[in-house]
């Protein structure tokens, strides 16, 4: 049997996109990866985890690299789908992508819902064929899980990647998160300037907060 591992980066910031990743290996991959001490992507320096990228991507049977902007979180959220929905869907996309129909395949995607039944159901209402695949939806399975620790180790290559793009274009935006001081300074300065820039997410109460709405301000 294969393994796809799913999982994200870059769900909570305020600035850049999110991304999501899925890694398509066979055992003697997992052992191969196991072996380059391939673990969960916070838990190794950036340039570790530059290096396992190039390993991975190498040794896996396929990888897929799913890039959700700002603004399109923004439209999601504006359209009713929430975060949840929109990352089951990337979730879905990154399966129908690797899926060989002719083999069983489990899936084990790093679930990003307290509840986890109801987010495998909406997964699933997401995804093409899924007789041949075994799909398990578990709370930190980037820790338990080779397949997911890889899959998040690219994720997260691929988010400092974008953050990188940002700086050049933009300067110091921090990491993005709204608890990076240096993000909160770059967005009090520049915020109202770059707000129809497309790397911020306006529907995030950090956001709101520092610039309310229009019809907002004249509520009362």
């Amino acid at each position: 049997m294969l393994i796809i591992g799913i999982d994200d980066a870059g769900r909570g910031p305020l600035i850049g996109p999110m991304i999501l990743a899925g890694v398509l290996l066979n055992k003697n991959g997992e052992t191969f990866l196991k072996k380059h001490d391939v673990k969960d992507s916070k838990m190794l320096m950036h340039p570790s985890r530059i290096r396992l990228a190039k390993i991975i991507k190498e040794s896996s049977l396929g990888y897929k690299v799913v890039k959700t902007s700002a603004e399109q979180i923004d439209k999601s959220l504006k359209s009713k789908i929430n975060l949840n929905t929109l990352e089951a869907m990337n979730v879905a996309e990154v399966i129908n992508a690797l899926n060989d129909e002719k083999k069983k395949i489990k899936v084990v995607v790093d679930c990003p819902s307290v509840n986890i039944k109801a987010w495998h159901s909406t997964l699933l209402s997401y995804v093409k064929n899924t007789y041949n695949l075994q799909v398990v939806c578990e709370h930190k399975a980037d820790v338990h899980h080779i397949a997911v620790a890889a899959a998040s180790i690219l994720a997260k290559v691929a988010r400092e990647e974008e953050v990188s793009k940002l700086k050049k274009q933009y300067g110091n935006i921090g990491s993005g998160y709204p608890s990076d001081p240096d993000t909160k300074s770059f967005l009090k300065k520049h915020g109202k300037q770059l707000k129809n820039s497309g790397i911020f997410r306006k529907t995030w109460s950090t956001w709101k907060k520092l610039y309310p709405d229009a019809k907002q301000k004249t509520l009362f």
